[in-house]
């Protein structure tokens, strides 16, 4: 079972092309050249998407939610993160969704620990009103921090994993990471009896959770509206 993301996933293919080989939340497994299709995986890998390319609309529309009158989101990206392609993918689907919302989008670049005040820095300078961060195993590690710079700059931030949420995000909204692992425990399961890789179809999530954290609205000057806070299926406070 390969950790790790994208990159990590990639890895395992390159290394080996008999191995099965299971992923557990690849963001676009197809536009990131780990599988040929959803349906027809091919080859030696399969696994479960978290669909990060299409989560990049909703999110969009969750921040003009909770900050309506936001004209400039930035966006927090990590450009190594993934193929040319599927980078390509991502984000012509967030300049799309921004401009279906009436909003400009700042791409702001951060390879690790080392670029993150920089970054923040950029934003504010451009006048950024709110913040979208779509998680990478390298972000994960730093997410305290990213969450303690968006609270030091006052940007309004969506993430799409609970775990920044918890210790002081703003909102998150994505799939359940801990059913997608375990999901992907069965495929390991379904392998080691026999299954091939290439028979077993990338699966999607099943659920999606909003999570909300009043306490950090409130420090930020923002009222939720009630119509955001009836989607939430989880509101810390």
């Amino acid at each position: 079972m390969s950790a790790g993301g994208t990159l990590g996933a990639l890895a395992a293919k390159r290394a080996t092309t008999t191995l099965p080989i299971v992923f557990g939340a690849a963001g676009d497994p197809v536009a990131e050249g780990l599988v040929t299709s959803l349906a027809r995986p091919g080859g030696n890998v399969t696994g479960l998407s978290a669909v990060t390319t299409e989560l990049v609309g909703k999110l969009m529309e969750l921040l003009k939610q909770a900050v309506p009158g936001v004209s400039l989101v930035a966006h927090l990206w990590k450009p190594d993160s993934m193929p040319d392609r599927a980078k390509e993918v991502r984000l012509k689907e967030a300049d799309i969704s921004a401009r279906a919302l009436g909003v400009q989008l700042q791409v702001v670049e951060a390879r690790g620990p080392a670029d993150f005040d920089r970054a923040f820095s950029d934003m504010a300078a451009k006048g950024a009103g709110a913040l979208l961060v779509l998680s990478t195993p390298a972000f994960e590690i730093e997410r305290q921090r990213i969450v303690d710079l968006a609270a030091k700059n006052r940007l309004p931030a969506v993430y799409t994993a609970r775990a920044y949420v918890v210790i002081g995000g703003l909102m998150s909204y994505g799939p359940n990471f801990t059913d997608l692992n375990r999901r992907a425990a069965g495929y390991v399961d379904k392998i080691l009896r026999g299954a091939k890789p290439s028979d077993l179809p990338v699966e999607q999530p099943t659920k999606f959770e909003l999570v909300i954290n009043l306490n950090t609205a409130r420090t930020l000057g923002l009222t939720v509206p009630p119509t955001l806070l009836a989607q939430a299926d989880e509101v810390i406070e």
